[in-house]
């Protein structure tokens, strides 16, 4: 960031051609491309860095989520992140139907805080025909279950529904083959497991098999027209860049991109296979000093015990509001993230925590509990 704000102090507007670092602000975007792909399992054109995840969610729903009336409606999961949900209701109606017929939320099985792979597919098979487009994301943000993407894409694909993901809290957390799993779009932030910076530019993915299908309806913008004749200011026809370029509408914002580089380059040197296979290990040590220090008379994990259905986090439920539990934790300097009344979300992330550091905090945790008597 530092190197950008040093180019615009030197060059002015400039720098969006002769750029000291080779990183010409025109084509700013495109430094970060190569390191995005490898996280989500893509190739470069699948891949833009765009706006932020809820707007990225609406442009992506402009080609992919076509209602007719036979066909119209979104499937998305119950306990959906708000935005995810207000995106889909104001679509729906934008479209001119109802959610009360057009909306499905789906639930885990009574008495079950996470859903069954099977049950989410056995919908889609018993009601495809009706399904314009599956919403889910990839990690549940409150629960922390991961989805199977592969799964929920090939069922809904033999259906004939285009299916989405909104990856906020997968990215930079799982391991992911978008490309191979033919996922018609993904979404995602970058403030969170990226650490590219709070309010970090997002971005997208559009499968290959959609990159030259210009019948797609978009809303078109002029950075993903054609750059041979974008500055041409006397053309009224839209030629989109093929790939995911093409549903770009204006030039990024420098610096979020620079930040983002410099967080990619991190995951790069590690890997995100690297990642995983630590994240594995530390969120098993703290499920198991869980269960053993503290037990489940004071602490109950709603995230699924097996390791493949999630990712770095564990949601713990308190039998108390846990906002007591929460403040005493960040005296302690422990910042977990509470969703109330009785949730607190843990994430040992790979990248920068040691077994030392979920060790401590289940010491920590083990003294505020006695202390707040939960």
């Amino acid at each position: 960031m530092e190197e950008e704000l040093k180019e615009w102090e030197n060059k002015g507007v400039e720098g969006h051609f002769d750029h000291s670092k080779s990183r010409p602000w025109l084509t700013t975007d495109e430094y970060v491309l190569e390191q995005c792909s490898h996280l989500i399992g893509a190739h470069k054109e699948e891949t833009v860095v765009m706006n932020s995840l809820s707007v990225n969610l609406h442009l992506m729903m402009v080609p992919f989520y076509t209602p007719t009336k036979q066909r119209n409606k979104i499937v998305i999961e119950a306990r959906s992140f708000p935005s995810d949900l207000y995106i889909a209701l104001s679509q729906i109606r934008f479209h001119g139907f109802e959610p009360e017929t057009s909306l499905v939320q789906l639930k885990p099985r009574e008495g079950e805080e996470t859903f069954r792979n099977e049950d989410i597919i056995e919908y889609i098979n018993k009601h495809g025909d009706e399904i314009a487009l599956v919403l889910f994301p990839g990690v549940q943000y409150y629960t922390g279950q991961y989805f199977d993407i592969k799964g929920i894409t090939k069922a809904a694909h033999e259906k004939g529904c285009r299916v989405g993901f909104d990856l906020a809290h997968t990215v930079g957390n799982i391991p992911l083959q978008l490309h191979d799993w033919e996922v018609d779009f993904a979404c995602w932030c970058s403030y969170k497991y990226l650490n590219s910076g709070p309010g970090g530019i997002g971005g997208c993915f559009v499968h290959s098999k959609h990159a030259e299908a210009k019948d797609l309806p978009r809303f078109a913008g002029w950075w993903g027209h054609d750059l041979n004749t974008r500055f041409q200011m006397n053309s009224e026809d839209f030629h989109p860049i093929p790939g995911a370029f093409g549903y770009r509408l204006s030039n990024p914002p420098v610096l979020c991109v620079a930040a983002l580089l410099a967080s990619l380059e991190i995951f790069e040197e590690a890997s995100i296979s690297r990642l995983r296979k630590k994240s594995l290990l530390l969120t098993g040590y703290l499920e198991l000093l869980i269960a053993t220090e503290i037990g489940k008379d004071h602490v109950t994990i709603i995230t699924p015990s097996d390791p493949n259905q999630r990712g770095c986090q564990l949601s713990l439920v308190f039998k108390k509001d846990v906002s007591g539990v929460a403040k005493e934790l960040e005296s302690e300097g422990v910042i977990c993230d509470v969703r109330k009344p009785y949730v607190l979300r843990v994430a040992p992330v790979p990248l920068y925590n040691c077994f030392t550091d979920v060790r401590k905090f289940v010491s920590i945790l083990k003294k505020v509990v006695a202390s707040e008597n939960m």
